[in-house]
């Protein structure tokens, strides 16, 4: 593994330890609830159906088969709640490659040693998406856990296939994170691009089944490509996980560019 990278794996392990153990629990805490739901199906359906309104419905998937277990996960784990907390995670840890450490200064004493610009932002990125693999990794087996602890009824595939198209969306909202640093060195900057792009894509998408003019922003959305193909029941959707790749293709390809360009001082 490169210096660089173990390097920058070592910045992130408190982050990434504090993060995968959150995480972890919301998974597990959430997933022990099922049991209730599964007993109490017509009770649970319909204070799903009355309680939340429509529009709060539709942000977490419409909730009508929430007493299964692959509506339970959708709704509860996999629509909204669980990528939120990975994104915040993959943001942060993106904005921590470049942005942060040039406003601190200490981005410059990197940059004095003999590596040129390019491979610093390739071996950063590739630190990222190793801590979110981890993280991805870890919560997987503790989810398929708690799953078959509460008899759960999802195959591991059907799982796995949702938590892949979780860690490749969050793997694109680290890399924007990590581009806008790059192209800006301003980790506030990097901070509100990715949390607004991430918020607006996610409502975007979320109305685009009943607003005409959300139906072609929904295109722009990476939560369309994250969600629409439905993996905990169709399995992986190879075409929107490669949309995903590309897209955050894209941005290292932009971070790389723009970074070498910049002035940052030295």
């Amino acid at each position: 593994m490169p210096t660089l990278v173990r390097k920058t794996l070592r910045e992130y392990r408190r982050a990434l330890i504090g993060w995968t153990i959150g995480i972890c629990a919301f998974a597990a805490m959430y997933t022990s609830f099922f049991p209730q739901m599964r007993a109490n199906p017509d009770l649970y359906s319909q204070v799903a159906m009355s309680k939340y309104p429509e529009s709060v419905r539709k942000l977490l998937g419409g909730m009508e088969n929430i007493t299964s277990g692959s509506g339970f996960l959708q709704a509860i784990v996999y629509q909204l709640f669980l990528p939120l907390l990975f994104i915040m995670c993959a943001v942060i840890l993106g904005n921590k490659a470049i942005a942060a450490p040039e406003e601190s200064g200490t981005l410059e004493l990197t940059l004095t040693l003999p590596l040129d610009r390019k491979r610093l932002v390739l071996e950063r990125f590739a630190a990222l998406a190793a801590g979110l693999l981890a993280v991805a990794v870890v919560s997987l087996l503790v989810l398929v856990a708690v799953g078959a602890s509460v008899d759960l009824g999802v195959p591991f595939g059907s799982i796995l296939a949702a938590h892949v198209m979780m860690y490749l969306i969050v793997l694109f909202f680290g890399t924007l994170s990590l581009t806008v640093g790059a192209a800006t060195g301003r980790k506030g900057a990097a901070m509100a691009v990715a949390g607004t792009y991430a918020v607006a894509g996610y409502v975007v998408n979320a109305l685009a089944a009943d607003v005409e003019v959300m139906r072609w922003l929904s295109r722009l959305s990476p939560f369309r490509y994250y969600s629409e193909g439905n993996p905990l029941v169709n399995g992986l959707p190879v075409g929107d996980a490669l949309v995903l790749l590309a897209g955050t293709a894209v941005l290292v390809l932009t971070a790389v560019l723009s970074f070498d360009r910049r002035d940052v001082g030295v």
